[in-house]
């Protein structure tokens, strides 16, 4: 009896305890040789090209084959020590091999170029020169003002929120042609931003004959020239971003104010609070989640900001509105700097990986506690 007790409650066996450890041993050589062969191809190709060793290929053609074969052992290792649960993860290894060869791959070539001196203007070509680059960026103060230009726009952010948060109130109440208010709020976020760029910033505040210019000069302003100076052209820059960008927020403002209860809004007044109280107390709290998204998506998108400074003022006047990314636009068009240029990509990538975790861990703190 004690026995059959013990039958019906044991767990059943796990599925890949019952493969043989011969073919576990299989499967674990095969995948073991793979990753050696294709981590000493890599190795070798490496030091062939940053000219360490004269033992290498031509093209990194080689290295392509050896990580298909990879992927191959890759299946068959999980085939081979896992049974059917390896057969189902096979349906994920495509997946998983593409976001390898498109992102991971990609990425450590970029820091390789980052570590050459690799000039298209030059009759020389590529050519390994270590941490070059990287002692030149940290020396460069069109780089440093880029990114003080950055934390800038990205403060804007705030502003911006203000006011998308004040527009979504607005046509969240019970206002005539509420719904055709909505449209129009949306149609700077339905226009190309370089459409933008030449409609207003090329057109309406050019300083001879743009509308804007004419209206600044009498309203007093005598020398309307929105991007001739440096605090000016920066203040322009923000606002035609944000003209373009605040619809972005407001819908989803507008949004979240719809899904709130009306109740909870109804109870507050009848508790006597008043229209701020309402806001700051009820409202604002609840809304707090999908301020936080809006946010961290805003800033996501600031960080890429490029193509309206590239259209508008090409980075002037003097580098002063510049952002990373049209910097290094500029640095590989003007200067075909491909090498320099690549380096301060990567370490704008590690900047933004960095914050960005740093402004999602801190975003969840900050809700948890409110809330």
């Amino acid at each position: 009896m004690a026995e059959q007790t013990s039958t019906v409650n044991a767990w059943p066996a796990d599925p890949a305890d019952l493969i043989p450890a011969g073919r576990k041993r299989l499967g674990w050589g095969v995948l073991a040789i793979a990753t050696l062969g294709l981590l000493a191809i890599i190795v070798v190709q490496i030091l062939y090209k940053t000219e360490m060793s004269t033992v290498g290929f031509d093209t990194w053609r080689p290295v392509v084959y050896a990580y298909v074969l990879w992927g191959v052992a890759l299946g068959a290792w999980q085939v081979l020590t896992r049974g059917e649960d390896g057969q189902r993860a096979l349906f994920l290894l495509p997946a998983l091999l593409f976001t390898i060869a498109m992102v991971i791959f990609p990425t450590l070539f970029g820091f390789y170029i980052a570590l050459t001196d690799w000039n298209l203007s030059s009759f020389s070509g590529r050519r390994f020169n270590g941490l070059d680059n990287f002692w030149q960026m940290l020396a460069d103060p069109y780089y440093r003002n880029a990114l003080f230009n950055m934390v800038l726009y990205v403060l804007a952010v705030l502003v911006e929120y203000v006011i998308a948060f004040g527009l979504a109130l607005l046509l969240n109440a019970q206002i005539r042609a509420r719904k055709f208010f909505r449209v129009v709020f949306l149609l700077p976020l339905m226009l190309s931003p370089v459409a933008v760029s030449w409609m207003i910033g090329k057109s309406l505040m050019e300083y001879r004959f743009g509308p804007a210019a004419t209206l600044a000069r009498h309203l007093g302003w005598n020398n309307p020239a929105f991007f001739s100076d440096p605090i000016t052209a920066r203040i322009s820059i923000m606002v035609l971003d944000a003209w373009t960008f605040i619809p972005f927020m407001m819908i989803m403002l507008l949004a979240g104010l719809q899904a709130m209860s009306r109740e909870v809004i109804e109870a507050a007044r009848v508790d006597g609070a008043n229209a701020w109280q309402s806001f700051w107390q009820v409202t604002f709290p609840l809304m707090l989640p999908v301020s936080v998204t809006a946010l961290i998506l805003r800033v996501i998108f600031k960080l890429k900001l490029a193509d309206i400074i590239i259209t508008v003022t090409s980075g002037g006047p003097g580098g002063a509105t510049d952002s990373v990314s049209s910097f290094i636009y500029r640095e590989y068009r003007d200067r075909s700097n491909v090498g320099y240029g690549t380096m301060l990509a990567m370490a704008y990538l590690v900047i933004i990986v960095v914050f960005v975790t740093w402004l999602l861990k801190f975003a969840s703190r900050f809700v948890r506690n409110v809330n």
